[in-house]
């Protein structure tokens, strides 16, 4: 596989487990209201987007050469993958949890 390619599918991964990271943390806030709890999991799944991304930068420095590519390969695919995996996980985890 091409960096690239790995580079798009490490954020789809990550996008599903930023997913389940705030569903989690939209559970333990409680009984907040529908549009906050909406807004404070996006602000979640950005900052963990932003910390990838500087992962990321450290492991393909030499291996893309445009590193531009590395902040914008897969961003679509990572809150794709983020927004139904959220509202999966947190129906989950209100029904059996």
């Amino acid at each position: 596989m091409t960096p690239i390619v790995q580079l798009y599918w490490i954020r789809t991964a990550l996008g599903i487990a930023a997913g389940a990271l705030s569903a989690e943390v939209a559970f333990l806030m409680g009984n907040s209201t529908g549009i906050t709890t909406l807004v404070n999991c996006f602000t979640i799944a950005l900052i963990f987007y932003l910390l990838s991304y500087y992962v990321l930068k450290a492991m393909y420095q030499g291996k893309i050469e445009k590193q531009s590519k590395i902040l914008s390969t897969g961003v679509a695919m990572y809150f794709f993958a983020w927004l139904p995996f959220f509202i999966l996980f947190y129906t989950a985890i209100r029904i059996y949890g």
